[in-house]
C-alpha cells in the first residue's frame, strides 16, 4: 500500500509539475507582417502620322534623277512612343512595289535612293533594307520628328508609279 501511495505522490508531484509548467510558463505569440509588391509590364509601342492623320503622301511625278522631300512637301512625319518605358527607334526602307526600283545609296538605273533627316535638312541618312537608328531613346508619351527625301533612278525601265514603304520599329533603347 506504500508503494501504491507514494507512487499515487509521484504521479501528482509530476502532474502539478505539467499542469505549473503549462499556466506559468512565458506567454507564447506569433505575429507576421504583410508586403505588397507591383508589377508592371512593359509595354513598346509606336504609331506613325503625318499633322495627326494617316502616314501616307505622294512625292508627286518626277523626272528621273531628280529629287523631291517631305520638308518642301509640308509632310513631316512624327513616330510617338504610345509605350510606357523609353523607346529606341529605327528605320528602315525596301525596294519599291509597283514600278520596281531598287533601294541604293545613290540613284541609278531602276535604283532610287531614300532618305531620312531629324533636322529637315538634306542630305541625310540613307535608307538601306536594315533597321538604322532613327532616334536612341524617346521618353513614354513623346516622339521624333523627321523628315523623307526621294531620289528617282537616273533611268526607268518603269514609267508606273512606285511605292515606296518606310518602317519605323522601336525597341528597348
Amino acid at each position: 500500500m506504500i508503494k501504491n501511495k507514494t507512487l499515487l505522490f509521484l504521479l501528482v508531484i509530476i502532474f502539478l509539475f505539467v499542469v505549473s509548467a503549462i499556466l506559468f510558463s512565458p506567454a507564447r505569440a506569433t505575429d507576421s507582417g504583410t508586403i505588397t509588391a507591383t508589377v508592371t509590364a512593359q509595354n513598346i509601342s509606336i504609331s506613325v502620322s503625318i499633322g495627326g492623320t494617316t502616314p501616307s503622301f505622294n512625292y508627286g511625278t518626277l523626272g528621273v534623277g531628280t529629287t523631291q522631300n517631305t520638308v518642301n512637301l509640308s509632310k513631316t512625319i512624327r513616330a510617338s512612343n504610345d509605350g510606357n518605358i523609353a523607346e529606341k527607334f529605327n528605320i528602315e526602307g525596301a525596294n519599291t512595289t509597283g514600278c520596281v526600283w531598287t533601294l541604293g545609296s545613290s540613284a541609278g538605273t531602276d535604283q532610287y535612293k531614300h532618305e531620312f533627316s531629324i533636322n529637315s535638312t538634306f542630305p541625310g541618312t540613307a535608307l538601306t533594307a536594315s533597321y538604322q537608328q532613327l532616334a536612341a531613346s524617346v521618353a513614354a508619351a513623346s516622339y521624333q520628328d523627321f523628315d523623307l527625301q526621294i531620289t528617282v533612278p537616273s533611268s526607268s525601265s518603269c514609267y508606273t508609279t512606285a511605292t515606296a514603304v518606310v518602317t519605323v520599329q522601336a525597341t528597348t533603347p
